[in-house]
């Protein structure tokens, strides 16, 4: 495998993604996240799917309605 020049340190950057995103205010009541189509493929979610959005201590979990 090639490691680009500007990858130092451990190898635990190689090992998981991580994916940087900023929350965004829409309108005067509402915020929205980017996800990266990446993980929308990898989940096999589409366009105006259903998602259900719950509290877990300091975590935000989305997953798909049932």
């Amino acid at each position: 495998m090639n490691i680009p020049w500007y990858v130092h340190g451990s190898m635990d950057y190689m090992k998981k993604e991580v994916h940087i995103r900023k929350i965004v205010k829409n309108g005067r009541n509402s915020y929205y996240i980017n996800i990266p189509k990446e993980l929308i493929r990898e989940l096999s979610w589409r366009e105006r799917q259903k998602l259900t959005i719950r509290r877990s201590g300091k975590r935000i979990v989305v997953e798909d309605w049932k």
